[in-house]
């Protein structure tokens, strides 16, 4: 009995990953074990499908901002595959992330993000920005984001 007293004690001062990290990892693995299972016989209509899937699961503020992200990235980056990443929809060159949108709601925070990994190639100097806040998509935001997504896919 005090084992698991011990247990739980230990259980809420553990500062590790947080529920939404550990969510976001069980996520990945499920993304891997999809695209093992598929194999040399992925298409690019599936990593679409499976990123519109997630896209509808988003509550209605995100699910806006993404459809409108996806609707960009694949026009303006058509060679960027659709797939998920840690449950989040992402675009990928090889099978290399380039970028994603993260919901508000993944991690709880104030807004979305669209993220540019390192295959993005956005380096600009010494320091430069690989993520950008999104919370709603003005001409103007959607016309910088034409931009980032057609340097970051390299057209």
């Amino acid at each position: 009995m005090a084992t698991t007293a011990r247990r739980t004690t230990a259980a809420k001062s553990f500062d590790g990953f947080s529920e939404e990290e550990r969510d976001a990892m069980r996520e990945h693995a499920k993304d891997l074990k999809t695209t093992a299972r598929r194999g040399g016989k992925a298409t690019k209509a599936d990593g679409e499908a499976d990123v519109l899937a997630k896209i509808a699961e988003l509550p209605e503020a995100d699910r806006v901002l993404a459809e409108k992200v996806h609707a960009i990235i694949t026009a303006n980056a058509p060679e960027l595959a659709p797939k998920t990443w840690y449950g989040m929809p992402a675009y990928a060159r090889d099978g290399k992330v380039v970028c994603h949108f993260q919901s508000a709601q993944k991690f709880k925070t104030r807004y979305a993000t669209i993220g540019f990994s390192d295959q993005a190639g956005l380096d600009d100097g010494e320091l430069w920005p690989v993520a950008f806040a999104l919370t709603s998509l003005s001409a103007a935001t959607e016309a910088r984001l034409v931009e980032l997504v057609r340097r970051a896919a390299g057209v």
